[in-house]
């Protein structure tokens, strides 16, 4: 599958879709991305579907699809390999230009399965239940108004402080290098059983990034009614919260698995595509 709004998906799609052809393995693709690439072969309609139907899904885009693509799919034991279309991409391990290498690979057997954990996000909002699933980071934030926002948060039922900020980040271990990361947040190993808890501009410099176990049930409370505070998870709008609103945040049971190619790791994708430098061993 493909994100339709990027315009060289379609060409890699393609590309994929005769290397496919050519080794005697069937293509299905959903709707969107049939449509896009203008490929005929067996179409589901939808992303969740097309996981159910095959035992490899190779995602084309940047890491926003894979977020998308990995919400739509939790759950699912079908892996995703990520060609990447975008910028830094963290989550697509294979770039679009390394497309036919990559494949020969997975033919080979020459990869390995990482099961991703999802967090999720259950709350009241202005009298409305909200939910949602994220595989990088359950965000509250402020609204337009340059306006600090005082959120109480507690963890396992013990507070820990108040924050007054522009935003919380709770990130999941795959998160790290995302939002969290920008703000401040420690780089952790996506296996690792953690979340990072990272303010947004703290008013207090003593307000530093917490790394808490995954276990851990979070919750924040929406304390001044002055200013809007909005609850997003990977980079969505869920829902807006009033003063006296409170969001739990915690692991979710479902899962994501995604394909490592040979040789590739976490640490080297560090040491590239952040353009690390010096000597190692």
């Amino acid at each position: 599958m493909g994100n339709a709004e990027k315009s060289a998906c379609a060409a890699s799609v393609r590309a994929a879709a005769q290397l496919i052809q050519r080794s005697g393995r069937k293509i299905i693709c959903d709707e969107v991305t049939a449509q896009l690439a203008k490929l005929k072969c067996k179409v589901v309609p939808r992303v969740a579907a097309l996981a159910r139907a095959v035992d490899l899904l190779v995602v084309f885009g940047g890491d926003g699809t894979m977020l998308h693509t990995a919400r739509q799919i939790a759950g699912s034991k079908t892996p995703m390999l990520g060609v990447n279309i975008g910028g830094l991409g963290f989550l697509t391990a294979v770039p679009s230009d390394k497309l036919a290498d990559a494949l020969k690979l997975v033919w080979r057997g020459e990869f390995k399965f990482e099961s991703r954990a999802l967090i999720k996000a259950t709350g009241i909002g202005r009298g409305k239940k909200m939910q949602a699933l994220a595989l990088n980071d359950i965000v509250i934030s402020r609204g337009a108004v340059s306006r600090l926002i005082a959120l109480d948060v507690s963890v396992n039922g013990e507070p820990i402080t108040r924050y007054r900020c522009d935003g919380l980040i709770v990130s999941s271990p795959t998160g790290s290098t995302a939002y969290s990361l920008a703000a401040g947040g420690a780089i952790v190993l996506p296996t690792a059983e953690v979340f990072a808890l990272t303010p947004i501009c703290p008013h207090a410099l003593s307000n530093r990034s917490i790394i808490l176990p995954l276990s851990a049930t979070i919750r924040v409370k929406a304390v001044n009614a002055a200013a809007a505070a909005y609850l997003n998870a990977d980079g969505q709008i869920v829902g807006e919260l009033d003063a006296g609103d409170e969001v739990t945040i915690r692991r979710s049971h479902s899962t994501v698995r995604l394909v490592h190619l040979k040789n590739g790791s976490f640490l080297e994708a560090l040491r590239r595509k952040l353009h690390w430098r010096g000597t190692y061993f």
